[in-house]
């Protein structure tokens, strides 16, 4: 590696640690609103933080999808075979919850829209006798096609939009809320739930064993050494403090956001 590519290298972890909150702003919906809406069993069992009053819409507007994913939650189970192994996004994390959801009807949906854009205006015609100026009305219209083009979701249910980053580059979260944001803006959905890897298993990914190639094998770094699991989840990556970064900087604009984080209640067999 070249002094330039290090420092660079160096810079963007710099910069990475940096884009990281470690709880709501004000901007965040009060903790007493959030025990209201979700059951104990959930709130003991995963972080979770509602902006500008998800927690709230979800249940008491969308109740069916609501208790769909409630019931999706509560059933979610992962070990640390799972945790281990590679694959990020593409593991059997993820696969656990399409297992689920898309027998309900949780589709992956992308929205396009075209742009009617009109132009009005009054424009003089002619002046009556007296001087006076006679005005009438103008209009032109046109459109651009597919204003809004490839905003995808991985799972839509009538008004609620839901999604899971367990292991990706953390820039992903800005494509996840830009996308709530232009299904929200067009009327297609009324609120998103985004789940991620919680704060809480920081801490659990340095205890366990080394990481794992797909074929179950031991992973191992150039200089020979065993790849610690850690490795794996870096500052970079999708995690809860880069989700609440970006929450809290209001990226999500107009779109009411539930943030849920995986902790570790939901692996089986941790001790």
């Amino acid at each position: 590696m070249s002094d330039a590519t290090a420092e660079t290298s160096d810079l963007e972890e710099e910069v990475a640690r940096e884009e990281v909150a470690s709880t709501p702003n004000e901007s965040a919906d009060p903790q007493a609103l959030v025990d209201a809406a979700i059951p104990q069993d959930i709130r003991d069992k995963y972080e979770i933080f509602s902006y500008r009053s998800a927690a709230v819409i979800l249940s008491q507007s969308h109740p069916a999808e609501f208790a769909e994913l409630m019931e999706t939650l509560r059933a979610f189970t992962i070990t640390q075979r799972m945790i281990r192994i590679a694959g990020g996004n593409e593991s059997d994390i993820p696969k656990l919850l399409t297992a689920r959801l898309r027998p309900l009807g949780w589709h992956e949906t992308i929205v396009q829209g075209d742009l009617l854009v009109r132009r009005i205006w009054k424009e003089q015609v002619r002046t009556t006798r007296g001087g006076k100026a006679v005005f009438e009305k103008r209009e032109t219209t046109s459109t651009r096609p597919k204003f809004l083009d490839g905003h995808k979701i991985d799972y839509v249910k009538g008004k609620v939009a839901f999604d899971l980053e367990w292991n990706s580059k953390d820039q992903t979260f800005d494509r996840d809320l830009y996308a709530f944001a232009a299904f929200a803006t067009c009327g297609v959905v009324d609120v998103g739930v985004l789940v991620t890897r919680g704060v809480s298993l920081n801490p659990v990914f340095r205890q366990l064993g080394p990481a794992l190639k797909k074929d179950g094998t031991t992973e191992y770094k150039a200089n020979g050494e065993e790849r610690p699991t850690a490795d794996k989840y870096g500052a970079s990556t999708t995690w809860m403090g880069k989700l609440l970064y970006r929450l809290n900087a209001g990226r999500n604009a107009g779109c009411p956001v539930l943030a849920i984080g995986i902790t570790p209640a939901c692996i089986g067999d941790w001790p």
